[in-house]
């Protein structure tokens, strides 16, 4: 087998062909422009000693550098690290400490953050700056491709885990090359398609750009979610596949009079990251017409590499508004009992969702028990996510296993939060649950016992979790209780905080 970078020398034809537009930059690469950069970069990565099966961490914001580092990265048969540039220092030298990464990648404005984490992380890891490498390199012959397996490992992606530390997923060159292949097949993707792509490079919903470029198209970059550039980008370069979220769809429902005219190029919109209200996906329907494709998947799949989707090609399956389609590709799913996952459950009962096929991980980084827990011999992966499926084999996500908070795509592991909290001087118990909120899906707000002639404020305390994590981790409110509801004094019961506080911050200013 070769390398999945190949696909980009396949256009050798039409390296002429438009394949990144950077509107905020006002720039636009070419494939031809493309390879040349890959070669660079992979060049200067092999002169820094980086071979076959090292870890490289990126730190940029969303850019068409990420993307090209991302193939250079790939180029050489080393493991991408990708990292949000919305990362602290202590949560990014974790990611280097734990991936054990050799060089991470950065620009001017990543630099004070990225020297201070490979200082936190206690490694030998070296910084190197595309703005200088870009500025002083001018070598751009092809760099050959490194010959790679399919269960190579080509990527380890962070997600949060419950105990408070990421876990790196291990996805390989086949994991990638699947998933590709099957988000172009199912979004029928074809070289005269323009994506518009607003989900952050350090994510793995970045396959969805990626698969555009696969097919030929052009992919639009969108660094930060704005509803009147995203309709200005969407009819100034006519955009044939939108990428979205459920807050996204919501703002749409809710947009000027006139915003169909923008999206008469549109024929699809991906929405994933969370639950699709059906008032919300309905109101969208009616208004626009557009297909939805709602998409389930993980990091640990690859999106929908191995997950389900409501296919455009099948309007069935928007029939109530509430699914999440049918198995793409290779995929399987099954529903199992959440206390034996050898027990399979019949149609129309709820339990554990678990997904096979060749876009699952093949485990956590250095996690054998955590690995054991979710990937099985036989090859399910148990998600953690609750639902059933129908007779027809469609799939309904009902509710989720864990406590995770999922705002605007982005999962929050309460526990994270909970721990930064407790470091106040003030705090004496802190618990964070998921507030509903009809734009977000939910929002993360913290329920905070103070020590006695303690000092507390909701502000304060909010920004004493502001200067420690990333922004979309920090609670939008904070309540003040006596006491935290707990099982025999130490299990926490999340239920009940739902229960208690639902509704206990309307009227707030909660963004």
């Amino acid at each position: 087998m070769s390398n999945i970078t190949v696909f980009l020398d396949n256009f050798a034809i039409s390296r002429d062909r438009p394949a990144l537009i950077a509107p905020s930059e006002n720039r636009e690469l070419t494939y031809g422009e493309i390879i040349s950069r890959m070669s660079r970069t992979a060049r200067a990565l092999a002169e820094q000693g980086v071979v076959k099966g090292d870890r490289v961490c990126i730190y940029l914001d969303s850019c068409p550098e990420y993307l090209i580092s991302y193939f250079a990265i790939w180029r050489i048969g080393a493991v991408a690290v990708p990292a949000n540039i919305s990362l602290r220092e202590d949560e990014l030298a974790y990611a280097i400490r734990d991936s054990g990464a050799r060089i991470i990648l950065h620009d001017g404005s990543g630099a004070p953050v990225t020297r201070g984490a490979v200082l936190k992380s206690g490694s030998s890891c070296t910084g190197l700056n595309l703005d200088q490498l870009n500025a002083s390199r001018e070598d751009t012959r092809v760099f050959p491709p490194v010959n790679c397996g399919f269960d190579d490992l080509f990527q380890l992606q962070y997600t949060a885990g419950t105990t408070g530390n990421p876990k790196g997923a291990m996805l390989t060159q086949g994991n990638w090359m699947t998933s590709l292949e099957t988000e172009r097949q199912v979004l029928e993707l074809t070289e005269n398609d323009r994506y518009l792509g607003i989900y952050p490079m350090g994510h793995v919903g970045i396959s969805w750009g990626l698969s555009v470029l696969r097919a030929g198209g052009t992919y639009v970059v969108m660094k930060r979610f704005n509803l009147p550039e995203y309709i200005a980008l969407c009819k100034k370069y006519r955009i044939s596949v939108l990428s979205g979220m459920p807050p996204v769809i919501h703002s749409l429902c809710t947009a000027p009079e006139g915003t169909e005219a923008s999206l008469n190029t549109v024929r699809v919109i991906i929405s994933g990251g969370g639950q699709l209200l059906p008032t919300v996906w309905e109101a969208f329907d009616r208004r626009y017409g557009i297909p939805v494709a709602n998409a389930y998947g993980l990091s640990e799949t690859v999106v929908v590499g191995t997950g389900t989707i409501t296919l455009p090609q099948r309007p069935e399956l928007t029939g109530n508004y509430m699914s999440v389609g049918v198995p793409t590709g290779y995929s399987e799913v099954k529903i199992v009992d959440p206390a034996d996952s050898h027990v399979s459950l019949p149609p129309g009962e709820d339990g554990e969702i678990a997904l096979r096929g060749p876009s699952v991980a093949k485990g956590y980084w250095n996690l054998p028990e955590a690995t054991d827990e979710s990937f099985l011999q036989d090859g399910w992966f148990l998600s953690g996510d609750i639902g059933h499926l129908d007779r027809k084999g469609i799939l309904y996500i009902t509710d989720r296993k864990k406590d995770m908070i999922i705002m605007s795509g982005w999962k929050i592991y309460p526990t994270e939060v909970e721990n930064v909290l407790m470091k106040h001087p003030s705090v004496l118990d802190a618990a964070v649950f998921g507030y509903p909120d009809e734009r977000r899906g939910e929002i993360p707000v913290a329920v905070i016992v103070g020590k006695e002639n303690g000092i507390l404020d909701s502000d304060d305390l909010i920004a004493f979790c502001r200067e420690r994590m990333a922004g979309y981790k920090v609670p939008r409110g904070v309540i003040m209780t006596g006491a935290l509801p707990r099982l025999h004094g130490w299990k926490l019961l999340r239920r009940r905080l739902r229960e208690e506080y639902s509704g206990f911050l309307a009227g707030e200013d909660l963004s």
